[in-house]
């Protein structure tokens, strides 16, 4: 007897083909085999909504190759991802190979291990076509908006640009955030800062100014701030107050597919793309300690908090072994999942508590698997353990009827924190150690200071606040994330300022268009109430083609309005004006942006039409002829580093131009893999290299 089971890619089908007898041949379908056509709608409006799909065309000889395998097997199972893109390749697999619809041949695996897979195996089922009209009202929603507003944005605004349903609403969601940081009108305030000493402790404290003859301290100006020094001047300082409890630190919950996000770029530095892209790997299985493929985490694409007894069996295994008995609970830590979010799959966590960090590591994985990995594994062992208890000391200071209030703690039993905490957006001020104080001590102050300070803008969104907005708000799904993001970018509506996302000019001209005319499009109400219907589409409880047809209504209504409002009319985006001058004829050049990004050309165009790729200086020197050496783009946007004086000079390196000279020649030094590579120098015949791992 001979089986076909078919994932979606090679290294799935690889690991999935160690646990699997001879009897079964794996093979991958690289993700979908077929889809809407590019060339048009695809979508019969008038006759409900019924897709047109065709075979994607490079991919017709692996699908002659896939049906010629099916054909000679006596069974086919179809093992796509367990989410609605899965259940959609798998749908699609049964259609292009003539499967019966009502046999069970659907399997899904959470976690790619052996318990995983046999659990998978021996609980096939047949395509629940809920998921898959799921699926099918998202993609043919955002085929309508797409294919239909694109070619109003050519004409209204500039050829080659593109809308999208959920990225509409991302840009809104960047641009008005970008309003409020220019509508903000900042304004001073003072506070009044005091650092003392206890006769039990030589090492001063903190306290700041909270209150004056009973009421809150605000000092708006220089004079409130002196008031209050002058009113303190010579002053007793006596403790008034001493409040001692323990408070309780509890740890976070394991991670869901935002959350994982958002940790990863706040701790490591990683964009969303090369996170998802690493757990991934981490999902679909890597050899570890020699022992061949096995999948590492579940299912990364998921919001639901819930965690298997299995789980949490293990992860008692290990911190008992680990920590002790007093690091487990007395009872579960169980996180409550929010209302939307669907709960077929548990929360990120490592598939087997045991397999280390450290054991990956020594594995020979790649540095983003194994940082990655480390954070899973940390925050799902962490999620199970006791919790913290610090000691906490609030202290009431006065003088002169104002009142300073200080606040410290310790560490009472570490709990959690023994092996992880969760970092934040923005950190709370150290809190202070206290010294053993008690109400009616007489404290020394070594200094009392006015300090002036302005009230701040709100932040621009990151990559991280982003995907934290859209998950309080209902926007997208996990799936949908990094998408999302990486479509606005790669469609210069945003750019990144450091890890800050800002609109560009073109994306807020595209936002002020949208939001005049296709208000709902870009509401963040409606967009969630989308989200909430095709939820309901995957439960059941509604029709897909009666959410398409209550959507598609008001939006056509719309856009036949928008083409009558702005008939005859164009918007223009206003260029951005730099310092640099046109060598041809002397005018400003500006920086414009088109199909494929950011380009500096002459104002004077048309009568000018010198353009040229936008660089940037690295501080470094060239190593041929000792002019700059700018950051530069392919034309595939592959960031690479270059003389200024090209084409004369041909020098070009992917190496990273360093601070650091040359101790043989003096020239630029050169960075080659990574923090643990190798500094090179690349003028001729010098010849030096040092390699870093060896620094310090």
């Amino acid at each position: 007897m001979s089986n076909l089971v078919i994932v979606e890619s090679p290294h799935k089908a690889k690991t999935v083909k160690r646990y699997l007898s001879g009897d079964y041949e794996v093979v991958a379908s690289m993700g979908h085999l077929r889809d809407l056509p590019k060339s048009k709608l695809g979508v019969d409006i008038e006759n409900d909504f019924q897709p047109h799909y065709i075979n994607i065309k490079d991919k017709e000889a692996l699908i002659k190759e896939i049906k010629k395998k099916a054909k000679g097997c006596d069974h086919v199972y179809l093992a796509g991802d367990p989410d609605r893109e899965g259940e959609a390749i798998s749908w699609h697999l049964a259609q292009i190979l003539g499967l019966d619809m009502n046999e069970k041949n659907r399997v899904a695996f959470n976690e790619i291990t052996e318990s995983g897979i046999k659990a998978g195996m021996s609980n096939p089922r047949t395509i629940d076509l809920n998921l898959v009209n799921a699926q099918q009202a998202r993609r043919i929603l955002d085929r309508i908006v797409g294919y239909k507003l694109s070619p109003f944005l050519w004409r209204k605004i500039r050829r080659g640009l593109s809308a999208g349903r959920v990225q509409s609403v991302a840009v809104k969601m960047i641009c008005d955030r970008e309003k409020e940081i220019r509508a903000f009108v900042s304004q001073e305030y003072w506070s009044v800062d005091g650092k003392f000493t206890a006769k039990s402790g030589r090492k001063a404290f903190s306290a700041k100014l909270n209150s004056v003859d009973g009421k809150k301290a605000e000092l708006k100006t220089k004079e409130d701030a002196d008031s209050v020094l002058a009113r303190l001047e010579g002053a007793e300082y006596t403790v008034d107050k001493v409040k001692k409890s323990v408070h309780k630190k509890t740890p976070a919950a394991p991670f869901t597919t935002s959350t994982l996000q958002q940790e990863a770029s706040r701790r490591l530095g990683f964009q969303g793309r090369r996170t998802m892209k690493a757990a991934q790997e981490l999902y679909e299985g890597l050899e570890i300690n020699g022992q061949g493929a096995t999948g590492l985490i579940t299912y990364m694409r998921t919001d639901s908090l819930r965690i298997s007894d299995e789980a949490r069996a293990a992860a008692y295994e290990f911190i008992k072994g680990k920590y002790g008995d007093k690091y487990i609970p007395a009872a579960p830590k169980i996180y409550k999942t929010k209302g939307n979010a669907q709960d077929a799959h548990e929360a990120i966590r490592p598939t087997d508590p045991q397999i280390t960090p450290e054991l990956v590591k020594a594995s020979g994985v790649t540095s983003d698997q194994y940082k990655l990995y480390k954070l899973i594994w940390e925050r799902f062992l962490a999620s199970q353990m006791e919790n913290c208890l610090m000691d906490t000391m609030s202290v009431d200071i006065v003088a002169n009827g104002c009142t300073f209030k200080a606040t410290g703690y310790s560490v009472k039993f570490d709990g959690f924190t023994v092996l992880y905490e969760e970092s934040k957006d923005e950190e709370d001020e150290k809190k202070n150690v206290l010294p053993p104080i008690e109400k009616g001590d007489i404290l020394k102050a070594k200094e009392i200071l006015g300090n002036q300070h302005f009230t701040q803008p709100p932040p621009r969104y990151t990559e991280a606040t982003l995907v934290k907005a859209f998950e309080e708000t209902g926007i997208g799904r996990p799936s949908t994330y990094v998408t999302t993001i990486t479509t606005i970018l790669n469609r210069s509506y945003v750019e990144r300022d450091g890890k800050q996302l800002k609109p560009t000019a073109l994306g807020e001209v595209t936002n002020e268009l949208m939001s005049e005319h296709f208000d709902k499009i870009v509401d963040v109400k409606f967009t969630a109430n989308m989200e909430n219907s095709l939820d309901d589409v995957e439960s059941g409880k509604t029709d897909w083609v009666e959410t398409l047809r209550n959507f598609y209504g008001d939006f056509d209504d719309e856009l036949s309005k928008a083409e009558v409002s702005m008939e005859g009319k164009r918007v223009k985006v206003p260029d951005e004006e730099t310092d640099q001058v046109c060598e041809i004829c002397g005018k400003p050049m500006v920086i414009k942006i088109g199909r494929y990004g950011k380009f500096m050309a002459c104002s004077g165009f048309p009568e000018c039409t010198n353009t040229k790729r936008i660089v940037q200086e690295t501080g470094g020197s060239c190593p041929f002829c000792g002019k700059k050496v700018l950051l530069k783009k392919s034309k595939k946007g592959k960031k690479y580093y270059g003389c200024e004086d090209n084409p004369t000079c041909s020098f070009m390196t992917w190496d990273l131009p360093t601070e650091e000279k040359c101790p043989q020649c003096g020239s630029t030094l050169f960075q080659k893999g990574g923090k643990n590579g190798v500094l090179l120098c690349h003028k001729p015949d010098c010849g030096y290299e040092r390699n870093l791992s060896n620094d310090g």
